[in-house]
């Protein structure tokens, strides 16, 4: 039996899901047991991924689904029947893992016995079908080293994962750098080689996809800084600041103060062509042309609004004792 396991989570994926479960078959070593985990899908998943003789869980319909659940359900199982597995590969059902990931991966984790989490490039399979799937692989394109987070496709070693007890069910977003965080103060290490690892398929054509997307992000901003926001590291304090500042502060400055000001409290809007112009600077220096670094930043600057909406609705959700909800951008394949 192979010491690699994976896990594939998704709901309603379609054919994304096909592409990824060849590509496991495909990829990883032979006799490594696959797993796949699904939220409730109504598009035929669960007889997909049964026709490849992939083991298959099903999450409880009758409680709220995120994809921590999903990932911890998929570790749980593989646990239980295979309990001598080191390492587990995560992969969303909308990805294709690539020819040699895991052998260089896996090689990694060998190399420093500390390296709990082991993540590469993930690609957009599609970056020039949309504006949106280009911003999503230009965020993809994290620096190579040591890192603080992962993302949802990665290798990990099954010892340090039980440490930490996995990761934290009740996010619905924000789940991976969540659990970093808890690997980090126990002395685990999380490293992102130059290795492309995974194909994404986003998906995404239109405004209010990302628009949504954005949305799930303010989420995972705010609950993050009420987390771990006064930790030394301040996490996500400077985001959530911004989220606030740039969303709803000062162009509600703006328009309060114009009869007051004689309309030179407008001035304040100018702020924001700087802030584009900031970024531009800093995605050019990172060797972004001029093009992809003028979309980066006008979006980055545009998301403050959506980002303050789902910062809202964080807020929002706790001070009412609300059910906490996905927030989905994507529609069924």
């Amino acid at each position: 039996m192979s010491k690699v396991g994976v896990v594939a989570i998704g709901r309603n994926e379609g054919d994304r899901l096909i592409r990824c479960l060849k590509s496991l078959i495909k990829e990883i070593p032979e006799n490594s047991p696959i797993v796949y985990v699904d939220s409730g899908s109504t598009d035929g998943s669960v007889e997909a991924a049964k026709n490849f003789n992939v083991r298959v869980v099903e999450l409880d319909t009758s409680v709220s689904f995120t994809m921590a659940k999903g990932r911890n359900a998929g570790f749980n199982y593989l646990r239980q029947k295979f309990p001598d597995l080191e390492y587990v590969q995560f992969i969303d059902g909308d990805c294709e893992l690539i020819s040699g990931w895991i052998e260089k991966a896996t090689q990694t984790l060998e190399k420093d016995l500390k390296t709990a989490i082991v993540c590469g490039r993930r690609k957009e399979r599609f970056p020039e079908v949309s504006i949106y799937n280009r911003l999503i692989d230009m965020e993809w394109n994290t620096p190579i080293g040591e890192a603080k987070a992962c993302g949802g496709d990665t290798l990990m070693r099954v010892k340090a994962i039980q440490e930490v007890a996995g990761y934290n069910g009740s996010m619905i977003c924000g789940e991976e750098p969540e659990m970093c965080i808890r690997l980090r103060r126990k002395g685990w290490k999380i490293q992102r080689i130059d290795v492309d690892m995974t194909l994404h398929d986003a998906a995404m054509t239109k405004f209010a996809q990302w628009w949504k997307r954005s949305i799930r992000g303010g989420w995972a901003v705010a609950e993050g800084a009420a987390m771990y926001g006064s930790s030394p590291e301040k996490y996500k304090v400077k985001e959530n600041m911004s989220g606030w500042l740039w969303g709803l502060i000062l162009p509600l400055l703006a328009v309060v103060f114009i009869w007051w000001t004689f309309g030179s409290s407008l001035l304040l809007l100018l702020g924001y062509p700087v802030l584009i112009w900031r970024i531009y600077s800093y995605r050019r220096s990172l060797g972004d042309s001029t093009d992809d670094a003028r979309v980066y930043a006008s979006f980055c600057v545009l998301s403050k609004f959506p980002q303050v909406i789902g910062q809202s609705k964080y807020q929002i959700t706790k001070w009412f004792g609300q059910q906490v909800k996905l927030i989905e951008y994507k529609t069924p394949n």
